[in-house]
């Protein structure tokens, strides 16, 4: 390593820095959560010349230097001084290196291998395939302070999420010119008058950092401060997400702390020793996804991470992130065989410094931004992932219900013929539904990797496969929980997602699909509307069988309900194609019903048959309830009830 030089006296001090003694002691005990304002590229002015400051932690290095077209990548210009304080921070500034300059760092490191590497602070980058990063800054005006106003009045109180999933890079395509991306721009208009058209309360990016592999979706990512240059400038995405919020939709990003690509200009191996990772593979490799894994004992390492879920929600205005493969951060074990992973103090497989981590970086998030939301992508029965960590909880927002999902899936898979055999899997979920603060995700993950689409898992003919996806969407929006679907869902996609094209938009030209999309417009407004659909949504208050036991009809009854009484609503969902009529269904309260909803109207592409008019209730008794109406149960058909006039004194026959 290099000698370190020696602490400047405060009247000798002729270089720049933006780092001060209090930075590096935060810095090193892992508490220094605004990195990204301090180490990476700044342009400044110091003694009146205009220049950069740059600052990267490579505490094995020899040498560090800055390269780019200023210097013709030439190395031994431009050499960056490790700071006194033993940090392992290299720090210089340079006159005339202004925005816009691509660069790199080249490092010699005490290994004895010469590395060029990309700057892991950097706020942009070049577009791949070439990886150096760019000096760049945030200078922006942003719009959206109603937006931001009312998510910090309105952060305690019951609301909606129904999360549009988007990939940007595939969503839409020009495919008269060379079948490109939508910029970021282009999204702004176009993605947005969609999301805000079709009743979505949110959109969740798959991840916008930038990723050397466009197949990785942005799951292996080298550029942690910087949206992918692939669509546009920094500046350009801070667009994206203010039309979103002038339109009203708050922005969800994907953050991916579990792991991260072997690049060459990457965080592997960053200064020619395992920095970031762990060097032993039994805790630095992951076999699923050929990747490494962040050391998060390592205090500088937490400074890193945790700064940089601050900074999508202080610099770009992010009102939450979903936080990738939670899993495989909680168990040492995960995908590994006996022999392959490495137990922790206590002789178990529980990975203690990603717990730690995952409480602290909850505990900071909400400390500063107490109005956003983190949402976990935690696929396992581990306790109290979104409970706070004061209960000994995670403490994240939110929970991906990926038993929901996989139970839903599965049981429309199978020909309705058979589904009275299964009613055990459609209504397990509530057994622990309020267990977690639970998102229901019909996620990216389940239409990859040769699953096909979610219309092509429907049994049936024609007709067939778009009711049992009505049913099913019906069934998704009013089950308790907050509700995640990937984009091309809504319409009916028929073909299994592809990256590298298009969604099919040309699908909208045929009437079924339509009426998929017109379906999903108004089941987003119910939610919206319907307090019982949302007020409870985490709580067993807001929900209440009626009948989950007619397993002979393949019929489920319940409640969603509200603190008033007279807001509940009825869910009746018939899983099978046939009609039934004169179904009965014990009812809370005496007097007149409304039908309120069918997933089998004509203008979704059902048959139309709906229950017209006033229904009143008759003083027979059903379902443990004094008072029943009878109602006709569409084929492959859910329907949604609601108490339009409470009768006190007498009954409606």
């Amino acid at each position: 390593m290099a000698k370190k030089s020696s602490k400047p006296k405060t009247e000798e001090l002729d270089s720049f820095s933006l780092l001060t003694d209090f930075d590096i002691h935060l810095f090193k005990s892992g508490k220094h959560f605004k990195l990204y304002e301090k180490l990476g590229a700044h342009p400044a002015t110091f003694k009146k010349q205009s220049g950069t400051y740059f600052a990267v932690w490579a505490p094995n290095a020899r040498s560090v230097s800055v390269i780019g077209n200023f210097n013709h990548w030439n190395s031994n210009d431009h050499k960056l001084t490790p700071r006194w304080d033993e940090s392992g921070i290299w720090e210089g500034f340079f006159p005339g290196i202004a925005k816009g300059e691509a660069y790199k760092y080249a490092i010699n490191s005490n290994t004895g291998e010469y590395l060029e590497k990309a700057d892991p602070f950097a706020f942009y980058a070049e577009v791949a395939p070439r990886t150096a990063s760019i000096v760049w800054d945030h200078t922006y005006t942003w719009r959206d302070s109603v937006w931001l106003n009312d998510r910090k009045k309105n952060a305690s109180k019951p609301k909606p999420y129904s999360v549009y999933e988007v990939h940007a890079g595939s969503w839409r395509r020009k495919h008269d010119d060379g079948n490109r991306s939508l910029s970021y721009k282009e999204l702004a208009h176009e993605l947005v008058n969609y999301v805000k058209e079709n009743g979505f309360t949110h959109v969740e990016f798959l991840p916008i950092m930038e990723h050397p592999f466009f197949g990785s979706w942005g799951y292996q990512l080298t550029g942690y401060f910087a949206p992918t240059s692939r669509f546009g400038e920094p500046q350009d995405f801070m667009e994206l997400v203010n039309a979103l919020h002038e339109a009203e939709i708050g922005v969800i990003l994907d953050w991916v702390p579990s792991h991260f690509p072997g690049d060459a200009h990457g965080l592997y191996k960053f200064d020619g020793t395992h920095l970031y990772e762990h060097a032993d593979p039994r805790k630095g490799f992951h076999p699923d996804w050929s990747s490494y894994i962040y050391n998060y004992g390592r205090a500088e390492v937490r400074s890193f991470l945790i700064s940089n879920a601050l900074f999508w929600l202080e610099v770009f205005h992010a009102d939450g992130l979903r936080v990738d493969a939670v899993a495989s951060m909680l168990y040492l074990d995960y995908s590994r065989k006996e022999g392959e992973w490495i137990p922790n103090e206590y002789g178990g497989n529980e990975n203690i410094e990603a717990i730690n981590f995952l409480k602290e970086f909850n505990e900071v998030v909400y400390g500063n931004f107490p109005d956003a939301i983190t949402i976990a992508e935690e696929s396992t029965a581990w306790p109290g992932v979104s409970k706070p960590t004061y209960l000994g909880g995670l403490g994240f927002g939110q929970k991906w219900m990926m038993g929901w999902m996989h139970d839903t899936l599965h049981y429309f898979k199978s020909d309705p013929v058979h589904r009275k055999y299964h009613q055990d899997e459609i209504t397990f979920s509530i057994v622990y539904a309020f267990t977690e603060n639970f998102m229901l995700p019909l996620s990216h993950d389940e239409v990859v990797h040769g699953k096909g689409s979610l219309m092509g898992r429907m049994p049936g003919d024609e007709w067939r496969r778009f009711a049992n996806l009505r049913l099913m969407y019906t069934y998704m929006f009013t089950h308790p929980g907050s509700k995640l679907l990937f984009m091309g869902g809504e319409f009916g996609q028929t073909a299994e997602w592809n990256h590298d094209g298009s969604l099919d938009w040309h699908l909208l030209d045929y009437a079924p699909h339509q009426g998929m999309l017109t379906l999903i417009r108004e089941l987003n407004q119910l939610y919206k509307t319907e307090s019982a659909c949302f007020q409870f949504q985490f709580d067993n208050r807001g929900f209440e069988w009626v009948d989950y036991s007619d397993r002979e009809n393949s019929v489920i009854v319940f409640m969603r309900k509200t603190d008033n009484k007279h807001e509940s609503i009825l869910i009746i969902c018939n899983f099978t194609p046939e009609v039934r009529e004169h179904y009965r269904i014990g009812v809370p309260l005496r007097g007149t019903y409304k039908e309120i909803f069918s997933s089998d109207n004509m203008k979704y592409g059902g048959s139309g048959l709906l229950n017209m008019g006033l229904l009143y209730t008759s003083p027979v008794k059903y379902h443990n309830r004094d008072y029943s109406v009878s109602i006709t149960l569409p084929p492959l058909g859910a329907t949604i009830l609601k108490l339009v006039e409470e009768k006190a004194e007498f009954d409606l026959e």
